[in-house]
């Protein structure tokens, strides 16, 4: 991979991130025919398009919130992104999710992404989960 491709890369895992946290797209993140094919713990759902993908972002994630941590790496034939996201729902509650995409790019633009997240933990799975695993890392 090119130098500018991986920079590509960078800017493009950058802009999805600012996506993640705005639920708006910046303009140059998808194509318009972007596919989604998104993988939670008992559904799978798609989008076809940049407006239908986005829509699917705001009704599974309503609240805006930041993504703590991400890494990037990029593949042939795009990229992988590894995600946490947390927010706040409307009683103050922090909820958290961890995701992966794998990616594909075309014309500079994300064309396909295939996403695998964990479920949204809601505040009081957040806190069993704290009582009873210790992490070696974040």
């Amino acid at each position: 991979m090119t130098t500018d491709s991986g920079t590509r890369v960078k800017e493009l895992a950058d802009l999805f991130v600012r996506f993640l946290e705005t639920n708006t797209a910046p303009e140059g993140l998808f194509t318009d025919d972007v596919f989604l094919d998104l993988t939670v713990p008992q559904w799978r759902l798609q989008a076809s398009g940049r407006d239908e993908l986005v829509a699917a972002r705001r009704r599974s994630h309503p609240f805006l919130g930041t993504v703590p941590r991400h890494r990037v790496d990029a593949t042939p034939t795009g990229l992988v992104l590894e995600f946490e996201e947390q927010w706040e729902d409307e009683q103050g509650g922090t909820w958290y999710c961890r995701e992966l995409m794998r990616a594909d790019i075309r014309d500079g633009a994300i064309s396909e992404a295939s996403v695998y997240c964990t479920g949204d933990w809601d505040p009081a799975t957040r806190a069993a989960h704290a009582r009873e695993v210790d992490l070696l890392r974040p």
